[in-house]
């Protein structure tokens, strides 16, 4: 009889076990996946960053119209961000996944048979669809993970952001060896290849809409009214655009601030890109086990004190003695200013990781949805910035004054986090219920 009980209650334990460990095995095989997918998007959607310098020369375009190749993919992918969000719940995050892959492949054989400038630009508006990937896989991988391992499996997922780093490095091997314009091959037999390993090692269960979701905008806006949702997305919109940003400027600036050629400028610049976006991870790790406020409020001070280094232009200063005049010259080296961008990149990326955790803990039921409000805010934020930067070095005539820029909006993002967590703290302390 006891026996009877005993294996009754391992049967019962491992009843209650299995559901945890399928969701855990899934992961171990969603997450690598959309990862992967992630990385290779992130790729396709920077592209033109470093390609359209050969491609400028090539097609002899003017800064204005390489400004606007530049700026279409994420122009797009601002736009397609919310509908794809809303799509994946309608039709399933799979699909929608699936779809966005497919349309990338299809962008890269298109861009080996462009020659004319049109013909790139419209290849870089499918380019966005990296966009509606995001939207996608952050739902995919959302459904997959507990809420106790939210912010590390968000952090992996988000820090496929390095594939906008790899072509830093792609491009220029391929431009040596044969041409650029093998770059655009290389991605499609990638895609291709994700494409059928999402199709094979995942389930097609999957790719079922939600039970009742709902798909409307004015409903699922109607839902977020009562939450502090909208204040997060706009600081991670500020958070996110500014290392998007920066990551595209920091070539130009280290090679003019140095005197260093474009290539060397771009690998340094990796020291930012890449740091920063595997940071993601840590904040998301580290937001699990403290609590996503502190993580945050941490990282933005961090950036606060290394843009506040590097803000400082090379200057002059003299000073008036007995007998003569002592000149001394003050000017970061390169060295130290790479450790500061290093510091900020990697600050930037914790606080991208623990805001995007904090806004889809509370809104789990509308992940997709919020998602693709993130990427909105991080878009327009990264569209603008550089246009800003521009204006502000011609006006000043000072490189430096980009971080200047940078420090003012952070601190202001600062400011403002820490008010909210506090009215916020100071409401559940009222009403517990709410």
């Amino acid at each position: 009889m006891r026996l009877k009980v005993g294996l009754s209650k391992v049967k019962a334990m491992t009843v209650q076990m299995d559901p945890d460990d399928d969701t855990l095995a899934s992961l171990w095989v969603v997450l690598p996946l959309a990862l992967f997918g992630f990385v290779v998007a992130a790729g396709c959607w920077t592209l033109f960053a470093v390609a359209g310098v050969h491609l400028r020369a090539e097609l002899e375009l003017s800064s204005l119209q390489f400004g606007i190749l530049l700026a279409v993919p994420m122009a797009v992918s601002a736009l397609l961000a919310v509908p794809a969000g809303l799509a994946a719940r309608k039709f399933g995050a799979r699909n929608i996944m699936l779809f966005c892959l497919a349309g990338l492949a299809l962008c890269m054989v298109f861009m080996l048979t462009a020659d004319t400038y049109f013909g790139y630009l419209f290849v870089a508006s499918g380019l966005g669809l990296a966009g509606g990937f995001y939207s996608a896989g952050l739902q995919f991988v959302t459904g997959h993970c507990e809420p106790r391992r939210l912010g590390l499996v968000l952090g992996t997922f988000g820090a496929g952001v390095t594939g906008a780093g790899f072509n830093y490095y792609l491009v220029p091997l391929f431009h040596e060896a044969f041409s650029w314009h093998g770059v655009p091959l290389a991605y499609l037999i990638v895609l291709l290849l994700i494409l059928a390993l999402l199709m094979l090692l995942t389930s097609s269960e999957d790719s079922r809409a939600e039970p009742g979701s709902e798909t409307s905008v004015r409903i699922l806006l109607r839902q977020l009214r009562h939450h502090r949702t909208w204040h997060l997305c706009a600081y991670f919109g500020v958070v996110a655009g500014s290392f998007f940003a920066l990551a595209l400027w920091l070539p130009d600036y280290l090679a003019s601030q140095f005197d260093l050629p474009v290539q060397t400028g771009a690998s340094l610049a990796q020291w930012f890109v890449i740091p920063g976006a595997l940071a993601q991870v840590v904040g998301g790790g580290l937001s699990d086990r403290f609590g996503s406020g502190r993580v945050i409020s941490r990282s933005l001070l961090l950036c606060l004190v290394s843009l506040f280094v590097l803000s400082y232009p090379p200057m002059t200063l003299f000073i008036r003695g007995v007998d003569d005049t002592i000149r001394l010259e003050f000017a970061l080296p390169l060295m130290m200013e790479g450790a500061f961008v290093v510091l900020l990149g990697v600050a930037l990326g914790c606080a991208m990781g623990s805001l995007q955790r904090l806004v889809i803990l509370g809104n789990r039921s509308v992940a997709a949805f919020v998602a693709g409000l993130l990427l909105v805010a991080a878009s327009l934020v990264a569209f603008v910035l550089p246009v800003v930067f521009g204006a502000v070095n011609h006006w000043l005539g000072i490189r430096s004054a980009v971080f200047m820029i940078l420090f003012l909006l952070l601190f202001s993002c600062l400011f403002l986090f820490s008010r909210d967590s506090r009215e916020h703290e100071r409401m559940s302390l009222l009403h517990p219920g709410i």
